[in-house]
This record gives C-alpha cells, structure tokens and sequence, in this order.
C-alpha cells in the first residue's frame, strides 16, 4: 500500500518541490498541500493522511499548534497520523515543543533528498526519527526544567523492573540491538519489552518514551 502523504508548508515552492520529490518515489502519494496551520487540521480531518510534513513556522497556525490539534483526542479522523516536523532553524525550543506536541520526528529543510524521502517511510512505519544535530542532551535539558507529574508517576509504577531497565536505555538513545547486548537477552525479546512499555506510558514511538524517561527522572542528563 502507498503512504499517502500531506504537505503543509506557507511557501508553494516548497511544497511543489517536496511533492515533486515524494511522488516520484514508488510507495509514496502526496495527497494533499496545506499553506497553514488552520489548513492543515482542516486537510488531515478530510485527508486521512499516513504521514505529515508539518512546517514548524506557519501563518494562521502554526505547525506545533496545529500538531497538537490533529494529534489531540476526539479528531474526526479514522487513523492517527505520523507528523514529521521541518524547519530551517535548528532551534532547540521549537524541537521540544514540537516532540511534546506529538510528532514523531524532526527534520531541517536543508536535509538531502534521499534523507526526507527515507523519513518520510521511517515514520510511516511507527518509528521515530530526528535529525542527527537533534540530541537526547536536547531532550533532558528541557524536561528538566518541567515539574513532574504525579500522572507520569503513576504510570511509571505500572512497569515490571525489566521494563524499567529497557525504558532507562531506551532514554540513553540505545537501539533495540544495543539493549539486547546490554540487558543478554534476545533482540526479540527486547522488542517485545519495548512495545509493553510504550502502551503503558501512553507513548505513540521512542522519542515520546525518551521524553517521559527524562520527565520522570528515571534517565537523567549527563
């Protein structure tokens, strides 16, 4: 099945080129173009899109708002969709806002072609991606300036000692291979750990679980 992919960006250009790319890459459909935030909500509602290229700085709405809204409960929409951010700044308030807000990756403008084109699959199938100048030192720096919540405890408390191990490393940016080798146990094995540890924190992908590592002080910054 193609992944069908929605636009949202203030410049024609951009989206016209973004398109142009995407939909020359078999297994991808650009199904619709969105020129803010607003449009956008108002696109992902109608569309149903598998994935979104949300552009963070936008008139009307912006990206992060507008994320929030498509990724919020009780959106008319028959299937959650995966966001992908891009941005021309590589500015670490906006990265943060942005991964709080939902969205499963973060990529800058100026990436190569075949970098959007594989982030755009990487999110589709359920994982997370972030540009590489994006680092979990990022990430723990403005989780640690966050109260934490009794909430996140609470959720917290509902996992096994072994699940907590595999949500510390998983904080630490370790692969499901690394965790394996750290934790001598089957990369199968580890897995299976990852997907019970994500539904019981509620998190939709890694980046979100190692959000909430940080936020409750189970992984800390270095």
């Amino acid at each position: 099945m193609s992944i069908e992919v929605l636009i949202a960006d203030d410049q024609a250009m951009v989206r016209a080129g973004f398109a142009a790319l995407l939909d020359a890459h078999e297994g991808i459909t650009v199904t619709g173009q969105a020129s803010d935030g607003a449009e956008a909500v108002a696109l992902a509602a109608r569309l149903d899109p598998d994935v979104i290229l949300m552009d963070v700085r936008m008139p009307e709405l912006d990206g992060i708002e507008a994320t929030r809204r498509i990724l919020g409960p009780g959106y008319p929409a028959a299937k959650v969709p995966r966001i992908l951010m891009l941005t021309t700044f590589d500015i670490d308030d906006y990265v943060y806002d942005a991964l709080q807000a939902g969205a499963s990756g973060f990529l800058l403008k100026d990436a190569l072609p075949e970098e959007l084109v594989h982030a755009v699959r990487v999110i589709a199938a359920g994982d997370a991606l972030l540009s590489p100048s994006v680092t979990r030192r990022m990430i723990a720096q403005f989780a640690a300036q966050k109260p934490r919540t009794t909430a996140s405890g609470n959720l917290l408390a509902e996992l096994t000692d072994r699940e907590r191990e595999v949500l510390v490393l998983i904080g630490q940016g370790r692969s499901n291979n690394e965790i394996a080798a750290n934790l001598f146990i089957a990369e199968q094995t580890v897995k299976t750990h990852v997907g019970k540890v994500l539904a019981k924190i509620g998190a939709r992908d890694r980046v979100q679980a190692v959000i909430f590592a940080y936020d409750t002080g189970l992984a800390e910054p270095a």
